[in-house]
C-alpha cells in the first residue's frame, strides 16, 4: 500500500516540534528592563555561536531589544513553568515582570540586559541582524557569555539530563530531561 496516500495533507504551519521554551531578558539593568517568554528560538551557527529568536514586533520587549541591541537567552527547569506562563501572558507596558515573578536581575559581562538569577542558564547575545518574516521579526544573536549554576554541569560542561529543560509544542508545555541511549540499526 502507498504510505503518502495514506497521509493526511495538512494546512502550512508551524509543525516543527517540540521546541525549546525560554526566558528572554532585555532592556537595560540600570533602568527599563523586562522578560518575554519565547518558544520561536533555535541555534543558528556554531562558529560563531548564534540563537536567533522570534519576536513580534508589537511585543513590549521588541523595542528594548532594538534600543539596546542585545538580549539574554535564560533557560528554565521544569518547576519555573508558572514563571514562564505569567511572562508570555503579561506585557511589560502594564506590569513589572520581575517585581511580580520574584526574579532577580543579575548584570551580565557583555550585554547591558540583565541576566535572572533563578534560572541556571543564562546565554548573553548582542544583535548582529534582524530579519522581518512576517508575524515575528527574528533577532539573530551572537552569543558572547554562558554562565551556569554548578547543578547543570558534568565535567565543567552544561548537562542536558541535569538541566532538564522545557520544549513546547502545540500550545503544551514538556519536560525534557531523559536520555536516549544511541543504537544501531
Amino acid at each position: 500500500m502507498d504510505r503518502v496516500a495514506e497521509k493526511r495533507l495538512l494546512a502550512p504551519s508551524t509543525a516543527l516540534f517540540p521546541v525549546p521554551v525560554v526566558l528572554v531578558s532585555c532592556g537595560d539593568i540600570d533602568g527599563t528592563k523586562n522578560a518575554i517568554t519565547l518558544a520561536w528560538v533555535g541555534t543558528a551557527s556554531s562558529e560563531p555561536p548564534v540563537i536567533t529568536i522570534g519576536v513580534r514586533p508589537t511585543r513590549y520587549s521588541y523595542g528594548l531589544i532594538q534600543r539596546y541591541g542585545d538580549f539574554v537567552v535564560n533557560l528554565p527547569t521544569k518547576d519555573q513553568v508558572p514563571v514562564l506562563e505569567y511572562c508570555g501572558t503579561v506585557s511589560g507596558r502594564n506590569e513589572d515582570k520581575f517585581s511580580k515573578a520574584n526574579l532577580t536581575a543579575l548584570r551580565a559581562d557583555e550585554v547591558r540586559s540583565p541576566l535572572i538569577a533563578e534560572f541556571p542558564v543564562n546565554i548573553e547575545c548582542k544583535v548582529k541582524d534582524r530579519i522581518s518574516l512576517g508575524s515575528h521579526d527574528m533577532f539573530v544573536g551572537e552569543v558572547v557569555a554562558v554562565h551556569a549554576d554548578p547543578s547543570v554541569l558534568r565535567e565543567g560542561a552544561l548537562d542536558p539530563v541535569k538541566l532538564g529543560g522545557v520544549a513546547y509544542a502545540l500550545g503544551r508545555y514538556l519536560s525534557l530531561g531523559e536520555q536516549i541511549e544511541k543504537r544501531r540499526l
